[in-house]
């Protein structure tokens, strides 16, 4: 997108267009029984961490029951805890202590497949007449007892299976273990609604939905076309573009039926969507509806876009013009399918990681942290004899998995890493503890948790920072700026050169380096590489003029389009 944006601000009572959630994967939290596995009680015993963070909601991995043949992800009953994380009363009393610190709880909703364990399924193997059987995807072969479609799993090799003794494929968009349920059936539907309620009268403050523009697919079964040459690399690794089993149109009946569930409560639940294989911001835009579908919708985009000025602004300024508030983006750099950011953007470098955490936090949106973002925790090395990742065990060396971003919190620098007993292995192995812990930078007064922690709180203390308005400033092809609200601009030199920079005039609330906190910018802001600051006005003071060879300040005034 050529040009400069900026959105419109808004005044708002929704908790999340102002917060921070911060995403736990509970089997690596903290272990609270020494079994070597996170758990509820692990989460409780940490909420006095989370606050002292300042984060106002938190996400939780899935908890429900699961054969765990993709760690939770593979439900066999919506309806329970799953026993080595705790049980539902562990649960409701995580509902009512985090409720006591004003923390919402959001939990993870997998609504597109079950466990091929699951009841339902079981039952459907029993014969094409059985109760459960149309309540998943099933399909006559074509001639030689080909599959129904060339559609492919997202896991790798082909999305259908062959069950000989009802002579039919079953659909499994992913792992051959995850059958996809059939949300064309009514009674699907039905009980997905009812699950929903379960858990919002259980305390739940949303859900953050687990694939959800996979939900409907093509009721013909019609093939995937080829790739393109300007497809992104998912896609072509996939191998077709996904048009008939993900992003059906019949979809946006589901997400207005489930926002209205949402909004039936005095205080209204929030629908997080996640999506596979969705790159055009635009159709992203799409579910967020006539304000009346998704609260929130995460982007793919800006996720897998290289840590670059020029990219990363290009993203943004695309989505501002396409969620127009009072809609509202959502923006993470890291999360349990995805390398850590302080890998995949910083390269272990800790300036970079500070830089990302400061991109993330004062964008307009909402900032979602995965659990270790805020210390700068890289991605962890887990050789091929320790995963537990179906993919990474699949596709070793090629690819190494996604456990390398799920191990364990390290907490302390000590036998166990404060995550469990000494003498117990967790789940999956630690990193570098004496560099990555919450207790080795809790006592560091320039460490990256203690920076996350301050500019969290400046967050909080600023509204430009939590509803502001945002407004791309042109300032230097390797730095990004932008404005927020009226008087809050954040400025980031996103490459190994310094930089010089006229035209800025105000008081360094936070920077990467926190030597300049407090400083007074007068003529010109002069930032080391991958260095970043957050600006706020200074009351009377003018920016003078400056050298036309020096690069000058431009705010764009133009509003983005509302849709």
């Amino acid at each position: 997108m050529n040009g400069e944006v900026r959105s419109a601000g808004l005044e708002t009572t929704e908790w999340w267009k102002g917060g921070l959630i911060y995403q736990i994967y509970v089997r690596s939290f903290f272990d609270s029984n020494d079994d070597g596995i996170g758990d509820l009680q692990g989460v409780i015993a940490k909420l006095d961490y989370l606050q002292e963070l300042g984060v106002d909601g938190i996400w939780l991995s899935p908890i429900t029951v699961s054969a765990n043949a993709d760690w939770g992800y593979d439900v066999i009953d919506y309806y329970n805890v799953d026993p080595d994380l705790g049980t539902l009363e562990d649960f409701d009393q995580l509902i009512a202590e985090a409720h006591s610190r004003s923390i919402k709880v959001i939990t993870d909703f997998v609504p597109n497949h079950t466990s091929t364990k699951h009841p339902w399924f079981q039952n459907a193997l029993t014969g094409r007449g059985a109760t459960y059987r149309d309540w998943y995807i099933w399909a006559d072969p074509k001639y030689g007892r080909r599959p129904p479609s060339n559609w492919r799993s997202a896991f790798g090799g082909g999305a259908w299976k062959y069950h000989p003794s009802t002579k039919q494929y079953y659909l499994h968009n992913f792992l051959t273990d995850q059958a996809d349920l059939n949300w064309r059936n009514p009674k699907v539907r039905q009980e997905f609604e009812k699950i929903m309620k379960f858990w919002f009268g259980r305390g739940v403050d949303g859900f953050r939905i687990d694939v959800f523009n996979m939900l409907i697919k093509d009721d013909r079964f019609r093939d995937n076309p080829g790739v393109r040459d300007n497809d992104g690399l998912e896609v072509k690794l996939l191998g077709q573009r996904p048009v008939y089993n993900i992003s059906r149109p019949e979809l946006h009946d589901i997400l207005k039926s489930w926002r209205d569930i949402a909004e039936s409560y005095k205080e209204h639940k929030l629908l997080l969507g996640e999506s596979t294989l969705l790159y055009n911001v635009r159709q992203l835009a799409s579910y967020y509806g006539s304000h009346d579908e998704l609260q929130l919708a995460f982007n793919l985009m800006f996720i897998h876009t290289p840590f670059r000025a020029k990219d990363l602004r290009r993203v943004v300024e695309r989505t501002e013009a396409a969620i127009v508030a009072p809609d509202w983006p959502v923006w993470t750099g890291s999360n349990h399918d995805q390398p850590r950011f302080p890998s995949r953007w910083a390269a272990g470098d800790p300036r970079r990681a500070r830089l990302a955490l400061m991109m993330l936090l004062t964008l307009r949106g909402t900032p979602v942290l995965y659990y270790g973002d805020e210390i700068g925790l890289v991605n962890t090395n887990v050789p091929p004899w320790k995963l537990k990742d179906p993919v990474g065990r699949r596709l070793w060396p090629i690819y190494p998995g996604r456990d390398r971003a799920r191990t364990p919190m390290p907490w302390a620098d000590v036998a166990g890493g404060g995550f469990t007993d000494p003498d117990v292995t967790p789940w999956l192995p630690f990193g570098d503890l004496n560099k990555y812990s919450v207790g080795t930078q809790w006592q560091l007064k320039d460490s990256t948790w203690n920076f996350t922690r301050d500019l969290v709180a400046l967050r909080r203390r600023l509204p430009d920072l939590q509803t502001g308005r945002y407004g791309s400033l042109s300032v230097a092809p390797n730095v990004w700026a932008w404005e927020r609200g009226k008087a809050t601009k954040v400025v980031l030199n996103m490459s190994s050169q310094p930089q010089d920079i006229n035209g800025l005039v105000g008081q360094v609330e936070i920077g990467t380096n926190r030597q300049r906190d407090g400083e007074i910018i007068t003529q010109h802001l002069y930032l080391e590489p991958w260095e970043g600051v957050v600006l706020t006005a200074v009351p009377g003071a003018k920016t003078g003029k400056q050298p036309a060879s020096k690069a000058k300040l431009k705010v764009s005034r133009s509003k983005s389009r509302h849709r």
